[in-house]
């Protein structure tokens, strides 16, 4: 059932509220959805914390990262990067960029990809793709700021749900909030199990086959349902 205006950002503030809790998002990094009626049009919140962010701080942009009505707030700077990926995938309603500390070491060692380790990572969809700035843009501030780079990290994401960043953080986007958040916090849970697995031998990865049949799973409503009501609980809205 499409999701009223109203009901969906009250979500997008769990949302930021949620990832800030599980450690996903901590004072920078931010989390977007597509307009369930315009689909040229997202929400994303003011330049602010993840963790104190409230309805009033929403602001609602076009697919070139252009705020409607700026409100006399300032957005983060990288509100073009969700903008791009919405413009790139009409599929994707929801996206969350951050820089969880368990998924840094992936961006940072050139030939050890993070990979599903366990079922609930099945998400990630295989090896995650890493996006080098300095392939098309030499140096930069490190942030996508702009279209052409944003543009340039919808491709590296491709049809896929996420994507590393070098040296800076990670990327999500899914079919909804529920999803995306899904997503980013087991990136960081894999990451985690990951290098624990490697500190200790060989890990065993998922198949092709098992991290198709797995995502697929998983991306359903109902377990979607089960984890965003936990994670809702946990960040204290569980009586919502």
């Amino acid at each position: 059932m499409k999701q009223d205006l109203y009901g969906m950002l009250g979500d997008l503030v769990i949302a930021n509220r949620i990832l800030a809790h599980e450690g996903v998002l901590d004072d920078f990094g931010h989390v977007a959805v597509r307009h369930p009626d315009r689909a040229d049009r997202f929400f994303v919140s003011r330049s602010r914390s993840p963790e104190i962010v409230t309805r009033d701080d929403l602001l609602e942009f076009t697919l070139d990262g252009v705020p409607v009505d700026p409100k006399g707030l300032r957005p983060y700077l990288e509100s073009v990067l969700h903008a791009r990926i919405f413009a790139a995938r009409p599929d994707v309603q929801a996206t969350v960029h951050h820089h969880s500390p368990a998924v840094l070491p992936y961006t940072v060692i050139d030939d050890v990809p993070l990979r599903p380790v366990f079922h609930m990572a099945s998400v990630l969809g295989g090896p995650v793709p890493v996006w080098d700035s300095r392939d098309e843009f030499g140096d930069t501030n490190m942030l996508i700021d702009d279209v052409p780079k944003a543009d340039s990290l919808a491709r590296a994401l491709g049809g896929g749900t996420s994507v590393l960043l070098r040296n800076h953080g990670a990327t999500c986007a899914a079919h909804s909030l529920p999803a995306v958040v899904f997503v980013s916090v087991r990136m960081k849970d894999n990451a985690e199990l990951q290098s624990r697995a490697m500190a200790m031998g060989k890990p065993r990865y998922l198949t092709e086959g098992e991290t198709r049949m797995t995502a697929e799973m998983l991306m359903g409503e109902r377990p979607l349902d089960r984890a965003w009501s936990y994670w809702r609980a946990r960040a204290g809205y569980g009586g919502i």
